[in-house]
């Protein structure tokens, strides 16, 4: 029976959940005369008794049927503390300090930080975060829903049910807020919202830091304070990194594919077993970094892990979030630097992610022809909004704080800087100045690089744009984007034609060999050979060679001779660097049982010392983004489809390189050189070792004072045919 202190409309409020201001109606409230009155609600009680410090209990009286307790307090304890004690119908009982109980939980500055877009760690305000507050444990919950009308937090502890645990709203910041005691990690839950339309949305929490993937889409709370870092020697000598006069030489993977366990069902590798297995192997061909795609949550596996609905999320596919970071740390501890794919230009439609997340366009624009992506069926991001750029600047962070990241590779950058990107006439907005470039999400990521420069000296954020945008690796002072490199989609498309033809056709096409170096100092370049390159019928690496089984290896090897001795940083996919022949599969292993071809090893081994060569040698990677550091001795021979060039570091001293397009053998070939002395074969790609013909310089070679290619001394060697020779002294 309703009580004289309670309205009838706001018990239907609650019961009906869609009360906006539960606060105003349970945990204590006066009840006049200076007497106060508790309510507590609980559906599976069949009973409620309010418990108060000095031992004291007191029975409530049940005054709905439904499971609402009220209770008047004696006037002497109007002001004391209380728990409550349910009981439920079968008799089981339980003690719990009241929600409704707490006062405002985030700080006035966490809102105004959020609303003005500028609170670098809000990943510690918004979310679910176990903690103690006035002595009790329990999980604070906060999500931004400015225009809900009710927010709930629902889950396995309280049956989903959003009557149980609406939210308070701090309407300064659109945030709704409640911490609730007892729940704690491992608990599943998710946010239930009431849309100004009044329709009921289940969401999982955009802040989540672990979360279910697949169908299975809950939330899950867990505890990110207690892994025991132990790779601080490497931050630290992060800080003082100079990755434009480092090598760096990453190896992509998508960590569900690179080797999965087909003994037990073809399920995946787990981060630690990846840390076992992974890292060793990066380090045994040394790549200096690894990048990982598809860590972020994302329900879909054929996404490769490009359409997120878990930003803060590392998938739980592979183990929980502190297993991630025990894979970090042992990269760490190991050398190796970790990259994550980040994907800030979409999000998808799914029901429980970011889309109308509280019924209106939040993090989307309402407009498609702004805030739809065609091509690929998501939705963009509102940059003009602050609250939406304040999510995104502080996941960047997020990843480099909380899990040591040191890089992220910025998917798809050119469809976000231009309004239309793949748009037909009429399908999209201009700008403000009628133009087409998107000139919020240009601020943002001037913004986004900025802070992630500054906080975290040594990691670098990596642009995969693939137009001519000018100055995307110069920094924001200078009137660029500010990123500190840019994938060099140019070089990779010009290669990749260059090395399908026939060598016999190969000297028709000689400028897609020789173009890329009229502009490898306009941006800070990373040379790429990724996943893209490899699926959807664009055929593996190994399989886009022409000739036969021999010059297929041969071309092969010349190419990523001549891809480790050309300007810029090296990125190589999975599978490459052994010559898998069949496309890259995100659901199955790669062909590692190719290694019982000796060519397949001696690829690998190829890249292994390549490898070797470039981290070991200034002369191929100190002055990678100087024209100091190249040199072309002949550009223009290109009807024997050969060109010549040097590779030298600050000190002057020079590493020669020869490639050779076709299956034609050069013997005596001459080569200019600056320095008189004796030369030898550093690499040649043609080694037995490699799976080559051998047709080696075992030799040393003695310059002669004979001008050649524009240098006073020159040597004679051999050279191989499809193949790609270093000669240094």
């Amino acid at each position: 029976m309703i009580s004289p202190y309670t309205s009838k409309a706001e018990v239907l409020a609650l019961l009906e959940a869609r009360h906006g201001d539960p606060f105003a109606f349970l945990g204590r409230q006066p009840a006049g005369g200076g007497r106060t009155l508790i309510r507590g609600f609980q559906p599976s009680a069949a009973s409620a008794r309010c418990v108060l410090p000095d031992g004291t209990s007191l029975e409530a009286e049940r005054i709905h049927h439904h499971g609402l307790f009220e209770l008047l307090l004696p006037p002497e304890k109007t002001e004391s503390a209380y728990e409550w004690e349910f009981t439920t119908f079968e008799g089981h009982a339980w003690k719990t300090a009241d929600p409704y109980g707490f006062g405002p939980l985030l700080g006035s500055q966490d809102m105004h930080y959020f609303r003005e877009g500028t609170h670098r760690r809000l990943y510690d305000c918004l979310g679910a975060h176990p903690m103690t507050i006035d002595g009790v444990k329990g999980t604070r919950f906060a999500v931004w829903a400015p225009n809900a009308r009710r927010v709930s937090v629902v889950g396995n502890f309280n049956q989903w049910d959003g009557r149980v645990h609406p939210m308070r709203l701090r309407i300064e910041g659109g945030i709704w807020e409640l911490f609730l005691p007892l729940v704690g990690p491992g608990d599943h839950y998710k946010f239930e919202l009431l849309s100004p339309e009044n329709q009921v949305l289940l969401k999982s929490d955009p802040m989540a830091v672990f979360s279910q993937h697949g169908t299975q889409t809950a939330s899950l709370v867990f505890d990110l304070d207690l892994y025991p870092w132990q790779d601080q020697e490497w931050l630290q000598k992060r800080t003082r990194n100079d990755l434009y006069h480092e090598p760096m030489s990453i190896y992509e993977v998508h960590p569900g594919s690179w080797k999965r366990v087909p003994a037990e069902g073809n399920r995946w590798q787990t981060w630690r077993e990846l840390a076992d297995d992974l890292i060793p192997y990066v380090k045994d061909l040394n790549f200096t970094h690894v990048e990982l795609m598809g860590v972020a949550e994302h329900p879909f596996d054929g996404s490769w892990g490009y359409q997120v609905t878990g930003y803060y999320a590392p998938t739980s596919r592979f183990g929980n979030p502190d297993d991630f970071r025990y894979f970090v740390d042992k990269c760490h501890q190991n050398g190796v630097g970790v990259i994550l794919d980040w994907v800030p230009g979409h999000f998808p439609k799914d029901a429980h992610g970011l889309a109308r997340f509280d019924g209106t366009a939040l993090y989307e624009h309402e407009d498609p022809r702004q805030g739809e992506h065609q091509d690929w069926g998501t939705l963009i991001f509102n940059y003009g909004r602050n609250e939406v750029r304040n999510f995104l600047v502080a996941n960047a962070l997020f990843w480099m704080e909380e899990y040591h990241i040191d890089g992220l590779r910025v998917d798809a950058v050119a469809s976000m800087l231009y309004l239309d990107y793949s748009r037909k006439a009429g399908e999209w907005l201009p700008n403000a100045h009628g133009g087409r470039e998107n000139l919020e999400a240009i601020a943002f990521m001037k913004e986004l690089n900025g802070i992630c420069y500054a906080e975290h000296p040594g990691a670098t954020i990596i642009a995969e744009e693939s137009t001519a945008w000018p100055g995307v690796s110069k920094p924001v002072d200078s009137g660029g984007l500010g990123f500190g490199f840019k994938w060099n989609m140019g070089w990779m498309n010009d290669s990749l034609k260059y090395m399908a033809e026939d060598p016999i056709h190969r000297k028709y096409h000689h400028g897609k060999a020789t173009f890329s170096m009229l502009y490898a100092y306009d941006e800070n370049f990373i040379l790429v050979l990724s996943h893209d390159e490899v699926v959807h019928g664009k055929g593996s690496m190994i399989n886009k060679m022409p000739g036969d089984r021999w010059q297929k290896f041969a071309n092969l090897r010349m190419f990523y001779g001549w891809m480790w001795a050309h300007p810029g940083k090296k990125l190589l996919f999975m599978g490459s660097e052994f010559g898998q022949w069949s496309e890259w599969k995100n659901d199955t292993s790669l062909d590692w049982h190719l290694f019982l071809g000796e060519e397949h090893a001696g690829l690998q081994k190829l890249v292994r010392d390549l490898n070797l060569l470039y981290t070991t040698k200034p002369a191929l990677n100190a002055l990678d983004h100087q024209p100091g550091g190249y040199e072309w001795l002949d550009a223009n021979d290109g009807d024997n489809s050969i060109f010549t060039f040097t590779r030298t570091e600050p000190s002057g001293q020079k590493i020669y390189v020869a490639i050779n397009a076709t299956p034609v053998p050069r013997p005596g070939y001459r080569l200019g050189v600056s320095n008189p002395g004796s030369y030898r074969e550093l690499l040649n790609s043609d080694a037995k070792e490699y799976g080559g013909s051998g047709f080696v310089n075992a030799n040393p070679m003695q310059a002669e004072q004979l001008p050649w290619q524009g240098q006073p001394w020159s040597i004679q060697f051999d050279l191989p045919p499809l193949a790609a020779v270093y000669l240094g002294q």
